[in-house]
């Protein structure tokens, strides 16, 4: 199935790609229905709900969820269907996207059939987001840092393949990183995007505990690699 060129965001579950995706729809991007407000994001998750439940559909059926992802995700035919129908809906648009944290899960049945795709990533501080995940879900410090692992396994795996830009929610200037960002997709850039609001994002972690070497090292590739 040809499209228009697509621009999918990958980033674990609070890691700003919120923030990210209300930005880039603001440089041009496409996002068509999605969340303008809700209680965990003042500004809404900016995320589609026919994709949000055609990923929790497709981690369903292979047992888990988002917060128990399964190991191997497979597109069933009438998942596909419904796929194909929500691209549809993007028909004609110059440059259109979407994020979805589930995405990482399941991006192979993405990639399959959208042909002109750009993948951007983002990522935060282990400790940050498993103290995020502790306040909205009351998941344990130790299951938060478990969860990051695994979804910024899955960037790092997909960034060694593809190569394709990835920028950090906590490191400043983040407008600079945007911009440079912009200019990597081909966006317009000089535009107004003033969607960040740093007042909303917390700069530093309470918990003061160590990183388990795996992760530790895992963020540290992840910013070796970021712009």
């Amino acid at each position: 199935m040809r499209s228009m060129r697509a621009i999918l965001i990958l980033g674990m579950h609070r890691s700003g790609t919120s923030c990210l995706t209300g930005l880039l729809e603001q440089a041009g991007v496409f996002l068509g229905n999605v969340s303008r407000k809700n209680l965990y994001n003042l500004k809404g998750n900016h995320e589609n709900p026919r994709i949000m439940n055609l990923h929790d559909e497709l981690l369903k059926r292979k047992g888990g969820s988002w917060q128990e992802p399964p190991e191997v995700v497979v597109w069933p035919k009438d998942l596909k269907k419904i796929r194909d129908e929500i691209i549809r809906d993007y028909a004609g648009k110059t440059c259109w996207g979407f994020k979805d944290p589930r995405t990482l899960l399941v991006l192979e049945g993405w990639m399959e059939v959208i042909l002109s795709l750009q993948l951007v990533g983002i990522y935060r501080h282990p400790l940050l987001v498993a103290e995020s995940l502790l306040r909205r879900d009351k998941f344990s410090i130790e299951k938060g840092l478990s969860l990051w692992a695994r979804y910024n396994e899955k960037l790092l795996t997909y960034y060694k393949k593809y190569h394709f830009p990835i920028i950090s929610f906590d490191n400043e200037p983040f407008s600079e990183k945007f911009s440079q960002l912009c200019k990597l997709l081909g966006l317009l850039t000089g535009v107004k995007t003033d969607f960040f609001d740093p007042r909303l994002r917390r700069a530093h972690s309470s918990i003061d505990i160590a990183l388990p070497e795996k992760i530790s090292q895992l963020y540290l590739e992840l910013e070796n690699i970021a712009l």
